[in-house]
């Protein structure tokens, strides 16, 4: 792993505690890899570990599904399409990116 813990809350300035940074750290490093697919990867740099924590923050807070919508007893409201609503994929994507930006690691290319 390119960030642990004690980077991620001492130079970062983190707030997760150990046990949730460790939930998602592993799935914060693999997004942020895929974000920089087919780009060359500094994992010693101090861009891509802050893109990896802020990832991990937002995986964290998140998950991986969506991230709007509520649910009381038997009513229960979900995004709509148009909604400006994400998932946390989406969410952990637009962090990480914040913290690529100017590196050109962030993948560039067609989806």
């Amino acid at each position: 792993m390119a960030v642990d813990y004690a980077y991620y809350s001492q130079v970062y300035g983190g707030g997760l505690s150990e046990a949730a940074f460790g939930d998602s750290i592993a799935l914060a490093e693999a997004h942020v890899r895929w974000l920089c697919s087919g780009n060359r990867v500094h994992v010693c740099c101090a861009a891509y570990k802050r893109a990896v924590c802020a990832a991990c923050d937002a995986f964290a807070e998140f998950g991986c599904g969506e991230t709007n919508g509520f649910k009381l007893g038997d009513f229960e409201v979900r995004r709509y399409a148009g909604d400006d609503a994400a998932s946390g994929e989406e969410m952990a994507t637009r962090a990480a990116l914040r913290e690529l930006t100017g590196t050109g690691m962030a993948f560039a290319g067609v989806r």
